[in-house]
């Protein structure tokens, strides 16, 4: 790690700052700040009884520490980095220049920065980013963990679990192993022969290991708990299965099986509050797409919009039983649906993401099913709709314009959610789609369940949940999802199954350009088949699991074309809308 050392020189006769070596200066970050819409979540917590309104307080704390550990996931210099930059404020009289930097860390997450042309570059002085981040050793590739692997079978459960960290089995990382389940007796007893798997392993950094979350975070995982549990006790008379949720998620964190505590998140019957918290998504994971990073959000139940959803999943069965395979599963259709505001969110769930269906599990997810978690003030938020709109205003034709709604866009997230409950789980020999296919699982995963919630809007639209308007609403706002101002980078799931629905919209005749005016229009008539198309190809591949052939399929369909692409993508960073969307709390501000 290369010391960071805090030198600021002022200019004579000037208030600007001029920064160290490695760290962007204010010309730099204003590009991406400039490029941003600024959020402040601020929802009414009135309605919280005095003892849930203690409670946010412990969750929050809990929230932070995860917030920590996410950012040490992603970089190991990044709590260095970051208190460096603290103290480089701080000698500054907290400067514009290092108030920029500050601001961006906060956007970025970390250390690492997604430019406006969609690369990722350090913008304080540290190395650059691994793809395992880390997770996996430094330098480790691909090709090393499969040979390693087809040499050592065995290994794999350990080397692919979602929460293990993969270790080289020197002597000094051995010993640092030993020694935290020394320091903590609890870790030791809830992972019956982990000891002895690092007593025998043999000491060579050719040889890899893997220890469990628990292990490698214990220190900052029993400060989480601590905070979980003191919410708990002030919620136990009122709240007892909130209270009982967050003893077992507690717990979950320690033994990294997270069954007590998801079993009890999806089962019970919830008041004024909830919170997802724990290690569930594996979007950062860049070489092999199975560790999943730290999060937690704290939410808000608004009781009487929660109700009101109830009836949508009524026919939950009928929809799996209409989808295009030939492997359909028999539902869960009691699916915990609930409308939340945002109070604080953390680490990889901090930002302007809409919805939550957890958990992935596939084993928990056919024994108790899931909880689908839909952040109000998230989505309606009037500013980041009308952003939104510009870019889909800037390219579709005035035909198709006003047909795009934030209601629209609710339900074609709920549906999206509910998406990833239903088609295939498993492949047709058995295996998890994680480990069939790897680093596209969340890719394939996601792709899968936006064709689901654009699927299923006819059905809903017969059993009278969309009226006409409503469906077209949900077909607008699935348009407006594959729009892309930047070509994605490879390691970007999101942006590349939006990349590839655009493109087979376009191939199929569902969007195309008006002879007039150039811009696109929507050929509603179309809509169903094509959608009907692609989600059958998605889920033969998924339930094939054969990673070759999905790659081929994602090489096929994720392709980007200066003129078409570029073109729409220039129109829309024509307008003045935001490129990135910062989104703060209230609840952390202090005041």
């Amino acid at each position: 790690m290369r010391i960071l050392i805090v030198a600021l020189i002022l200019a004579a006769g000037s208030a600007a700052a001029q920064l160290p070596d490695g760290y962007w200066t204010t010309d730099r970050t204003r590009g991406i700040l400039d490029a941003t819409l600024s959020v402040t979540l601020d929802p009414d917590l009135d309605h919280l009884s005095k003892a849930e309104q203690q409670a946010v307080i412990e969750l929050l704390a809990a929230g932070q520490v995860m917030n920590d550990l996410y950012e040490a996931q992603r970089h190991r210099q990044a709590t260095a980095a970051r208190q460096a930059l603290l103290q480089l404020h701080e000698d500054s009289g907290e400067s514009v220049a290092t108030g920029n930097l500050l601001d961006l860390w906060y956007l970025s997450k970390g250390p690492i920065a997604t430019t406006l042309e969609n690369e990722r570059l350090a913008f304080v002085p540290v190395d650059p980013e691994q793809p395992g981040k880390t997770v996996y050793p430094d330098g480790l590739t691909r090709d090393e963990i499969d040979r390693y692997l087809a040499e050592n079978p065995s290994a794999s459960a350990d080397l692919l679990s979602v929460r293990s960290v993969v270790r080289r089995a020197t002597a000094s990382n051995l010993a640092a192993d030993t020694s935290q389940l020394d320091r903590f007796p609890g870790i030791d007893a809830l992972h019956l022969g982990l000891r002895e798997k690092l007593e025998s392993l043999e000491r060579n950094s050719e040889s890899l290991y893997a220890v469990p979350y628990a292990l490698a975070y214990a220190p900052q995982l029993a400060v989480v708990r601590k905070h979980l549990v003191a919410a708990a006790d002030l919620l136990r008379t009122e709240s007892p299965d909130f209270a009982a949720y967050l003893d077992n998620k507690g717990r979950d964190l320690l033994s990294s099986n997270y069954e007590s505590g998801d079993a009890s998140w999806v089962s019970g019957d919830f008041d004024g509050l909830n919170i997802q918290i724990g290690s569930y998504e594996t979007y950062d994971d860049s070489l092999f797409g199975v560790k999943a990073f730290f999060s937690a959000s704290v939410l808000a139940r608004d009781e009487e919009k929660s109700r009101a959803l109830e009836s949508a999943i009524a026919g939950l069965q009928a929809i799996e039983d209409s989808l295009p395979y030939e492997h359909q599963k028999m539902v869960n259709t009691r699916l915990p649906v609930g409308v939340y505001n945002v109070i604080a969110d953390f680490g990889q769930a901090r930002g302007a993401n809409t919805a939550t269906i957890l958990p992935n599990d596939a084993d928990y997810s056919r024994k108790y099913g899931r909880t689908i978690l839909l952040r109000n003030n998230i989505m309606t938020n009037p500013d980041i709709f009308a952003d939104r709109k510009k870019r889909f205003d800037a390219v579709i034709d005035a035909c198709c314009r006003n047909h795009l709604s934030s209601e629209g866009g609710f339900n074609r997230t709920l549906w999206h959610e509910i998406g990833h409950y239903l088609g295939v789980s498993k492949t047709a020999d058995g295996r998890d789609l994680d480990s069939a296919l790897a680093d596209l699982s969340d890719l394939y995963e996601e792709l899968k369940s936006d064709l689901v919630s654009l699927f299923a809007t006819p059905a809903l639209r017969r059993a009278g949940y969309y009226d006409d308007a409503g469906m077209r609403a949900v077909y607008a706002s699935g348009i407006r999802r594959t729009l892309q101002v930047v070509r994605p980078r490879a390691e970007q799931p999101y942006q590349n199954m939006q990349l590839m629905q655009f493109n087979f919209y376009m191939e199929n005749g569902l969007i195309g350009p008006d002879p007039e005016s150039g811009l696109l229009v929507i050929n509603y008539s179309r809509y169903h088949d094509v959608v009907t198309e692609l989600l059958r190809r998605v889920l033969q591949i998924q339930y094939a699991g054969d990673r070759a052939r999905a790659q081929a399929f994602v090489e096929r369909w994720a392709y980007w074309d200066d003129d078409l692409h570029g073109g729409l993508a220039g129109r829309m960073l024509g307008t003045d809308a935001y490129r990135r969307t910062m989104v703060r709390y209230k609840a952390l501000s202090g005041e």
